[in-house]
């Protein structure tokens, strides 16, 4: 039996593109969900890597946030880190389950991981 993606929540907020007020308020809003899951312990974040391949508006949000809110975080793993060589990603797969992740070793910066107390 495969174990799942039950403790990872994927939230996109990239689809629809929104400003920043609301990419943070729904990032608040999804930490507090999965504090409270009895489950839940990371969130996926599709945010995109923008259009002029720089990296865009949503990252630079999401990972801006996770910096300023790393008091309610374990661990923020950037996608382009997301593999099983980073410490991070290490701890979380052997607390959480060894899944079965299409963006593990895909070195996607379209994605960020946060990891929640």
């Amino acid at each position: 039996m495969k174990p799942s993606l039950d403790y990872i929540l994927t939230i996109d907020l990239a689809h629809p593109p929104r400003p920043p007020a609301r990419v943070e308020a729904d990032l608040q809003t999804v930490v507090l969900n999965v504090r409270n899951s009895n489950r839940q312990r990371a969130i996926k974040v599709i945010h995109g890597y923008g259009s002029h391949g720089r990296g865009g508006s949503t990252r630079e949000t999401v990972r801006d946030w996770a910096y300023n809110f790393r008091r309610h975080l374990r661990a923020v793993i950037y996608g382009e880190n997301y593999n099983i060589f980073d410490d991070d990603t290490q701890e979380l797969r052997d607390e959480c389950g060894k899944i079965d992740d299409p963006d593990l070793q895909a070195a996607n910066p379209g994605i960020t991981i946060l990891w929640v107390k």
